[in-house]
Order: structure tokens, then C-alpha cells, then sequence
């Protein structure tokens, strides 16, 4: 009998934007590129965030990447080339840079801290961001069970492999007339982030008809 195997899917803008607003966290934020008057790296953050997850996920050639981005071969391979540890240890010595040295950081400190925001994307560190936005629409939608849950895990790591990962950290939280920590160990696993383990949940709860 024949197998076929079935490429993985991957949401390319989705996992981008990951990236893109985990590098910002790495930065330390809006507020300190603000401070150090460093706003101008965003478009280069964006463009190594596009680069990296490109050549990742789909082992895309520098002349492709290059193509899709609408950069030149030179800035995809500066990006590609880009050492993370060196581009980390620059940011944590921002303040005994010069002027000068700050804008010459631009390509290749943001290709390796984009390198090191796939990573801790891919080891299931997401943006402080993107919970607080799940949090906030949440709570807009009025579904008090999804806050309460997004707030419970916040400093959890994805994807969640087991039940037993969120089990204590959702104690007390009632969805729906059903414990929280009953209806997570009936969920399907892995969930990848935030967001699919609350779409998991009222999938659950649709097949037990409380929705």
C-alpha cells in the first residue's frame, strides 16, 4: 500500500507576523525603539522576518526570496548570513553605540534577531502581543470562559503536548457549566498557540452540543 505524505501547512503572513512581533519583543519593545529613536528598523525587521521564515519553511533560493520580498540577492544573503548572538549581544549594548553605528545595525542585526524570533516562535514562545490581542477580543466578543482561560496561561509555552501542561493552570475557570481542566484533557493535541486552543475548546463544545 502506498503512503502519501501531505506537506504541512503553513499560514506564511501568519507566521511572519509572529516573527515579525516577536523580534519587537526581543527589542524590547515599541517603546524602547522609540526611545532610541531606532522606529526605522521596522521595515527591516519585517523584510528578515519574511527572509527567514521563507528560507525555514519553504527552503525558498536567495534569487526567490529576494523576487517575493522585493530585495536584492545581497540584502537576502546579508539576512541569511546575519549571526544572532553577535545581533543580540549589539541590542543588549545599544547605549554604547554611536549614532552612526545604530543606523549601520539595520540588515544584519535584524536578520539574526529575526533568527532568533523564529526559533522561540517555533519552541512555542509567542509575542506578548499576540496574547494580549487574543485577550482583548476576547473580552470584546463578551465570552468571559476565553479571557479567563488566555489570562490563566499567560508564560505558557507552545505547542502544548499533553493535557496535563494545562490541567492546573486552568483550575477554576468554568466553561460553559464544565470544569476547565475536565474539558482541556478532551481537546485534540498538539495546540499551537493561543488561539487554536481556544478554537479546540468550542469545537469540543459543539460536539457535546453546549455551545
Amino acid at each position: 500500500m502506498v503512503v502519501e505524505v501531505k506537506p504541512v501547512e503553513v499560514d506564511v503572513e501568519n507566521l511572519v507576523t509572529r516573527v515579525f512581533l516577536k523580534s519587537i519583543d526581543l527589542l524590547g519593545g515599541l517603546h524602547r525603539l522609540a526611545e532610541y529613536r531606532t522606529l526605522t528598523w521596522l521595515p527591516s525587521l519585517a523584510r528578515a522576518a519574511f527572509v527567514i521564515v521563507l528560507r525555514e519553511e519553504f527552503l525558498k533560493t536567495e534569487e526567490e526570496i529576494a523576487e517575493i520580498v522585493g530585495i536584492t540577492r545581497q540584502t537576502v544573503r546579508n539576512i541569511l548570513r546575519a549571526d544572532p548572538e553577535l545581533a543580540l549581544y549589539k541590542i543588549q549594548h545599544i547605549d554604547e553605540l554611536t549614532k552612526e553605528e545604530r543606523k549601520q545595525l539595520r540588515v544584519h542585526t535584524a536578520g539574526g534577531i529575526a533568527k532568533i524570533a523564529y526559533k522561540k516562535v517555533k519552541e512555542g514562545e509567542e509575542p506578548k502581543v499576540f496574547l494580549e490581542y487574543c485577550t482583548i477580543a476576547a473580552e470584546a466578543l463578551e465570552v468571559p470562559w476565553a479571557y479567563l482561560i488566555l489570562k490563566k496561561i499567560k508564560g505558557i509555552h507552545f505547542p502544548i503536548e499533553k493535557p496535563e501542561d494545562l490541567v492546573e493552570k486552568v483550575k477554576g475557570v468554568v466553561i460553559k457549566g464544565l470544569p476547565a481542566e475536565e474539558v482541556v484533557q478532551k481537546i485534540e493535541y498538539p495546540v499551537k498557540n493561543p488561539a487554536d486552543l481556544l478554537h479546540k475548546i468550542k469545537l469540543h463544545l459543539k460536539m457535546m452540543g453546549v455551545e
